[in-house]
């Protein structure tokens, strides 16, 4: 688990990054740090593209349904005239910024700034996603989360598209998505059954593991 660092005598901005496929759990780890930040007193603020609004047009929202209020914005540039008087910055979904989001994590970090960036770090193609790549590169903290495989329940880093769609960003989630491990991933649309998915209760009823 993330400790919060505490640095000696003056303190110093830094970037932390928290990435990985769909469903695994990066914007329900953003909350959590901003909540310990916001127990700590310190000022918080949060920022999401204004282009996701699958589940609420202000609040940052996990798909457990956590939740927390945060600014959308439809440029990355917005978020430094934002972002005075506060401490503590998180950005969530950061793939879908535009790649000067680099340039501003940078700078509100040397302006004293902890950012903590959430976002995925590759596309349906499993290929480098937006300004996240270059984000780990500049980032003093990474860590990256794992989904469990849909088919095999190893450790999921691929974020299939089950939808018949082939542009790069396209917002969804159970119905458009599954976590895959790198070899089902691999494997396609000929995975087309589940075996793990599913299970049969008691009374013969089937429910769904990862629901």
């Amino acid at each position: 688990m993330f400790l919060e660092p505490h640095f000696k005598g003056q303190r110093s901005g830094w970037i932390e990054v928290i990435c990985g496929s769909m469903f695994s759990g990066k914007t329900e780890e953003l909350i959590r740090r901003l909540k310990r930040a916001m127990i700590a007193n310190q000022k918080v603020e949060i920022f999401k593209p204004s282009v996701d609004q699958r589940y609420d047009k202000s609040n940052v929202v996990s798909h457990d349904m956590n939740k927390i209020l945060s600014v959308p914005v439809n440029h990355s540039s917005k978020i430094i005239e934002l972002s005075t008087d506060f401490s503590v910055v998180g950005i969530d979904e950061a793939q879908f910024f535009d790649l000067g989001l680099v340039d501003v994590c940078q700078e509100l970090a040397l302006n004293g700034i902890r950012v903590i960036v959430a976002g995925l770090d590759m596309d349906y193609l499993g290929k480098p996603f937006g300004p996240i790549p270059n984000l780990l590169s500049v980032a003093e903290y990474i860590t990256k989360v794992h989904a469990i495989c849909s088919h095999c329940g190893n450790l999921a880093t691929h974020s299939y598209r089950l939808a018949a769609n082939a542009e790069q960003v396209m917002l969804g989630a159970k119905d458009e998505y599954e976590p895959r491990c790198r070899t089902c991933y691999q494997m396609g649309n000929i995975l087309n059954f589940n075996p793990i998915k599913k299970t049969e209760n008691n009374e013969g009823q089937t429910s769904d593991l990862f629901s």
